[in-house]
């Protein structure tokens, strides 16, 4: 590093100039004033005694151009925040995630932003290609096109924490793409997603700290109790298990485990012959320990449609042990007898040897309930979907007086969940809570009213007497030779 003496140069607009040579190269820098050069000339002087780094292009210490701070646009941190939560998500999780993102991205560009797609195309490129790590548009389709527009048009990430802007966001998420009123659990769902990425970006410092947790935003209220008249009865069930027995009978054993075990129906495409303990006579046993989901071939890192996963909501090798009774067990049995297994284990399959899609189970679903209800019940609510025959199973356990931690241990679900979901097809009773407070309200055998304060009762007859009243907490319980076995 060398800084020469000043040379003036007359005539120039500049005349003062500072020389000096830094990384091999010389360099210069005209000042109008002597006295302006001569700063300059000092500042590089003590630069170099002082040991700084110059920058290899401008030949100024690095200390005095920093790098100019990017400006991180939404569209920019919620790709990467797509990208940061693919590997650790099921697939429906996935699409999930990019249909909340998808959502409220379009609503998060500059209002003065000319050439707007279609909403439908936005919506589209949004949740196909931008928030789907596996696949990015294609170059120059109409998707690469739209998804530029936005990256152009959408605003700096730092905007989310003007209030405005985040309620902006937040209406978004309200609507469906037909301007129509979005479900609670649907905008409930989806304001979680963006909690998620604003907090995602408050760690790599783009916000000070999440917005969302400060702004004061009604959140909608939801019911995630099940309608009850979707419960089919132990009878309407039977019916409909024949009727699957008529028209597809290697699927009754299916529709078995979903109301006489209440897995669910991903849970029983991945049943396993090994998984099952089946003793010819009485109850028999389940071992569950994976679930097969349905969704689109898009979202899954197999590329197929089903993807195998853990249990719902446990983490990986968690195993469910569900005891089947003996109606399950002997279905079972006859199933394995008649169809054996697929090459891996499995008990229910496809007509190719693959796994049972839910199509081709929903298809026969819908045959045996036109086959088995009666016009009014087929065109009702009544078990429509496969799925609601675990809900039948759940709510009758519940009936049963069972106790509500063994039947959610048996479900796969808390306590709590399963409560909130069935709490309004717990039914019958009420005749037996009333009769219960009536023994304990009742009166007990005794005299009459109370005497009077200015008249005290002086009992002097034995048989008068009155006895001291006895409360259920102060009963004592009969001795065990009067009980009879």
């Amino acid at each position: 590093m060398s800084v020469y003496a000043i040379r003036r140069r007359p005539g120039r607009r500049r005349p003062f100039e500072v020389r000096w040579q830094a990384a091999g190269r010389s360099r210069s820098k005209s000042f109008t004033t002597r006295k302006l050069a001569d700063s300059y000339r000092a500042e590089l002087v003590r630069a170099a005694r002082t040991g700084l780094e110059f920058d290899p292009l401008t030949g100024e210490p690095t200390a005095w151009n920093p790098p100019e701070t990017a400006i991180v646009s939404w569209y920019q941190e919620a790709t990467a925040y797509a990208v940061m939560k693919w590997p650790s998500l099921a697939a429906h999780s996935r699409a999930s995630l990019a249909d909340a993102l998808a959502t409220v991205t379009p609503a998060l560009v500059r209002k003065d932003a000319c050439r707007r797609p279609d909403p439908r195309e936005l919506r589209t490129a949004l949740y196909q290609h931008a928030f789907n790590p596996s696949r990015p548009a294609e170059p120059a389709s109409t998707a690469a096109h739209i998804l530029d527009w936005v990256q152009q048009a959408s605003l700096p990430v730092g905007c989310l924490s003007e209030p405005a802007v985040l309620r902006t966001a937040l209406e978004a998420l309200t609507f469906r793409l037909d301007g129509s009123r979005a479900a609670p659990n649907t905008i409930i769902r989806k304001r979680a997603v963006l909690h998620g990425a604003l907090g995602y970006a408050a760690e790599a410092g783009l916000l000070p700290d999440n917005p969302l947790d400060t702004i004061a935003w009604q959140m909608p209220r939801s019911s995630a109790s099940v309608d009850p008249m979707v419960m089919a009865s132990p009878a309407q069930v039977s019916a409909l298990l024949d009727a699957v027995a008529r028209t597809r009978p290697e699927l009754t054993a299916f529709f078995g485990c979903l109301y006489y075990a209440a897995l669910r129906p991903e849970e029983a495409v991945a049943l396993r012959s090994a998984d099952c303990h089946l003793p010819t006579s009485g109850w028999g046993m389940l071992r569950l320990t994976a679930a097969s989901p349905r969704t689109a071939a898009a979202w899954t890192s197999t590329g197929t449609s089903h993807e195998q996963r853990g249990l719902k909501h446990r983490p990986d090798g968690t195993i469910r042990m569900v005891p089947a009774p003996p109606v399950l067990a002997t279905m079972l049995r006859a199933h394995h007898a008649a169809y054996g297994t697929a090459p891996d284990g499995r008990l229910f399959r496809g007509a190719r040897g693959g796994l049972l899609s839910e199509s081709v189970y929903g298809r026969a679903w819908h045959a045996a309930r036109t086959l088995a209800l009666s016009p009014e019940l087929a065109v009702s609510e009544l078990a429509r979907r496969p799925y609601d025959l675990r809900h039948a199973a759940l709510s009758l356990w519940l009936n049963t007086g069972g106790d509500p931690a063994q039947i959610a241990a048996r479900a796969g679900n808390s306590v709590a969940v399963l409560l909130t979901v069935y709490t309004h097809c717990i039914h019958g009773r009420d005749d037996l809570l009333n009769q219960r407070i009536d023994h304990v309200l009742k009166p007990f055998p005794g005299p009459g009213p109370c005497p009077s304060v200015e008249e005290p009762a002086v009992c002097t007859d034995r048989a008068t007497t009155p006895k001291p009243a006895v409360t259920p907490a102060t009963r004592q319980p009969p001795s065990p030779s009067a009980i009879r076995p």
